[in-house]
């Protein structure tokens, strides 16, 4: 099976000689460190190979790879997190439907820092991957350089907000946040609080509650009140979160969740305190997870299709074709709790 590549073509040590004006061989030398060089061409080597977005092969011709590519037979995978199953659920889906195609996956996780994916990317690169697969459409000025030098196959799962770089599969978060919104005001509530983590590096996240906050002005309501806690989502989060929310607010009657996970921690709030469910104040999540699913009362959610992004992107990798955004969509989860 073979994974197209995208218009374009692959940077290599030839190309950064010619634009840093000295030979293929200094530049080799630079690069790896050793040898004679002068210090004035070894920073117009580093310095071109920057802006073209080279990166060394580490490779080097030891491995046959996929012939159409030039490539390693590998798909790069990057992923903000393991704790969320959210993410295991795409790699499910993604790593089940390339098996079957003989490509090998190589996965790296960035903890939602954008830098860290950066590195992550120039270090799959040096493998020469048939592919690379990333979470989101925001990367570093840097990053992007280094995939539209790669001359191979990207795809961006997960988000459908915005221009992606060459296959987008995904739905739209803004459009989950809206929908969210729409059905809490529908069933009338009117005091509506948000509980969720750090908006600064997940910012599907902060897509979500932006469409939330939107479909709140349409009705001429604004958000009553916000808690947010540092670092990751976690169930422990959201229980601290929606504690200090409704200590600080009791009049809240309804609140939004960044997730299922933060939405979990914030029903076992309830049962600590003894409050009703939604009588007291009504739960709403993003995600569907199957542990939510399982609550005495199931929670109130949006249900994205995890798996079959997945497979999508496999599908889309090994089919060829243009560019080009596949949007999923999603679906509501009434649950019991909203």
């Amino acid at each position: 099976m073979t994974i197209h590549l995208t218009p374009g073509r692959l940077v290599t040590i030839a190309d950064v000689a010619r634009a840093a004006g000295v030979g293929e061989s200094t530049v080799s030398r630079v690069l790896r460190g050793h040898g004679s060089f002068s210090k004035k061409a070894g920073e117009r080597v580093l310095e071109a190979a920057a802006r073209l977005g080279y990166v060394p092969n580490r490779l080097a011709g030891s491995l046959a790879g996929n012939a159409a590519s030039g490539g390693s037979g590998l798909v790069g995978i990057i992923i903000p997190s393991l704790a969320n199953i959210v993410f295991p659920d795409l790699l499910r889906g993604l790593t089940g439907a390339l098996d079957v195609t003989g490509f090998q996956s190589v996965i790296g996780v960035n903890d939602y820092d954008p830098e860290r994916e950066e590195a992550l990317v120039a270090g799959l690169l040096s493998w020469r991957p048939a592919a690379l697969v990333l979470t989101g459409l925001e990367h570093t000025a840097a990053t992007v350089t280094l995939l539209r030098a790669a001359g191979i196959r990207i795809v961006e799962m997960i988000d459908t907000d915005g221009p992606g770089l060459d296959i987008v599969v995904g739905f739209s978060n803004r459009a989950v946040g809206h929908a969210s919104a729409r059905h809490l005001i529908g069933r009338g509530y009117r005091r509506l609080a948000y509980v969720g983590h750090d908006l600064g590096r997940d910012l599907r996240a902060a897509k979500r509650l932006a469409g939330f906050e939107a479909a709140l002005a349409e009705s001429g309501l604004s958000l009553h009140a916000r808690e947010l806690v540092e670092g990751p989502s976690s169930a422990a989060a959201g229980r601290a979160a929606l504690d200090a929310l409704m200590a600080r607010v009791p009049e809240v009657d309804a609140v939004y969740f960044s997730n299922d996970d933060m939405a979990l921690g914030g029903y076992f709030c309830c049962l600590g305190h003894g409050w009703t469910v939604p009588d007291r104040v009504a739960l709403f999540g993003c995600h569907a997870l199957d542990i939510t699913a399982s609550m005495p009362q199931p929670l109130s959610t949006m249900r994205t299709p995890r798996l079959e992004i997945g497979r999508t992107c496999a599908e889309r990798l090994t089919a060829g074709g243009p560019p080009g955004t596949v949007d999923l969509g999603f679906e509501l989860s009434e649950g019991a709790t909203a």
